[in-house]
């Protein structure tokens, strides 16, 4: 399973990195990074096909993750079967909640991320 993480926070990619490293050794999750949502964009322009899933913060410079999850569910909709999105903020406010959901968002995860939680949102997901 592909899974592009979107967070303009550089610590975020080794810190995944270390969490999934038994399910990364097996090849069963492959991670790639972008650091903006602009980054993003440009990365599913040639890979939306591979990726599954895609975890992305919400606020971040520039283009937001709310906006970046409205060009993934415009651009990248059909076919392949579309990315499973999952938005992360550290801010777990309604407004924001309701816009990702409004915005076609499959999930919300509040920061500090539990990964115990999120490993088990990925098993339900390749279940």
């Amino acid at each position: 399973m592909k899974i592009l993480v979107v967070d303009d926070e550089a610590d975020v990619q080794p810190l995944f990195l270390q969490r999934f490293r038994k399910e990364i050794r097996n090849n069963e999750i492959e991670f790639d990074f972008a650091l903006s949502g602009e980054d993003a964009l440009k990365y599913l322009e040639d890979k939306h096909s591979e990726v599954v899933l895609i975890l992305s913060d919400i606020n971040m410079p520039g283009m937001s993750g709310i906006e970046l999850l409205g060009h993934i569910r415009e651009d990248f909709g059909d076919p392949p079967p579309p990315p499973v999105v999952m938005m992360v903020t550290a801010y777990g406010d309604e407004e924001n909640y309701k816009q990702a959901m409004d915005k076609g968002a499959n999930d919300f995860l509040t920061k500090p991320l539990d990964f115990d939680l999120l490993k088990q949102k990925l098993k339900n997901l390749t279940a």
